[in-house]
């Protein structure tokens, strides 16, 4: 009796009209799954997305690297020049703070962040000579733009800065300071031909080997199914960027030649310590320091231990501009 069911058409019919429906299903999941994360992630969506001011769901620990930074921008209000430029057609937004050095620092904030994030950073190169440059990155803040192009099209963007700063201030001296995916693009910038010798140093801060890594990161920490929906991201990232999620700075820091340092969280779950030991060991430049933090996670650093961050910084830029350390 079960085998004539078994081998009876109306019983594959009656499969395929349950089943495959369900298979379907269960693919173009994926497909729209793919499709949400890069939007959630890569895609700004309308204006509220990525602005500035402090998130919502801002966690402890970020409300008071918010609030310390807001603070610091109170402080010096006074030396604030609020910037544009026009790069590859889109309007391009910042603040530049003239404290009177001979040295500037642009900071390039993270995914999501805006240039009020780079407040907080901004703090340690106040105290140590420098000026200060913070912007909002394409899609972000009052910049224009749809995506994060993961650095890529972002590093043109920070030679555009490079090259204001040297013209409407007279800038020399060019620290770049870049977080999480700002760092990616700082690395593509300072690597390539076009990069202008005003820059002196690069510090980067919970730099990923490529998204591809983090992406994966990302998904394990929230136990999605990476195996299915890593190809089908990259595709969405390709389709609406050009780019691929698979290559990144891991890719060119055998390129970079000037002074490095890498400061990096023990704890840091996206981009690994075992990765940034390798970034470490690739990079190019004769002078270079690698700087963990046991207690930092990925981009949250110097809150866990301000007083040996910006100790770090100090004698970076000392080692740099040979500089008389108080």
């Amino acid at each position: 009796m079960l085998e004539e069911i078994i081998y009876s058409p109306i019983f594959w019919w009656i499969a395929g009209i349950l089943i495959i429906p369900g298979i379907l299903m269960w693919v173009a999941s994926y497909f729209i799954a793919a499709r949400c994360i890069f939007d959630s992630t890569l895609r700004r969506i309308d204006s509220d997305t990525w602005k500035r001011g402090v998130p919502k769901d801002a966690s402890a620990q970020s409300l008071k690297m918010f609030n310390d930074g807001l603070e610091w921008a109170r402080k010096n209000e006074e030396f604030k020049r609020d910037v544009h430029i026009v790069n590859e057609g889109l309007n391009l937004y910042g603040e530049y703070y003239d404290l009177g050095y001979d040295k500037t620092v642009l900071i390039l904030s993270g995914r999501t962040d805006s240039l009020t994030y780079g407040y907080y950073f901004a703090i340690p190169y106040s105290k140590n000579g420098c000026n200060v440059l913070v912007i909002d990155a394409r899609a972000h803040g009052m910049s224009d733009g749809k995506f994060n192009t993961l650095g890529f099209d972002e590093n043109r963007d920070v030679i555009a800065w490079i090259r204001f700063l040297e013209s409407e201030f007279g800038v020399k001296n060019v620290i770049v300071h870049a977080l999480c995916i700002g760092a990616a693009g700082g690395v593509y910038a300072l690597t390539s031909e076009n990069c202008p010798d005003t820059v002196k140093a690069f510090i980067a801060e919970g730099m990923f080997p490529n998204f591809a890594e983090s992406m994966k990161n990302h998904l394990i920490e929230k136990k999605k199914p990476v195996r299915f929906l890593m190809e089908l991201i990259d595709r969405q990232i390709k389709k609406n960027t050009g780019y691929s999620m698979k290559y990144g700075p891991i890719d060119v820091i055998e390129k970079l030649d000037v002074p490095l340092l890498m400061l990096h969280g023990r704890k840091d779950i996206y981009s690994t310590p075992e990765y940034a030991q390798r970034l470490f060991k690739l990079a190019g430049s004769e002078k270079k320091r690698l700087s963990w933090f046991d207690e930092g996670t990925h981009s949250m650093l110097r809150v866990t231990d301000p007083e040996a961050y910006d100790a770090e910084i100090e004698k970076f830029l000392c080692e740099i501009f040979e500089l008389q350390r108080a």
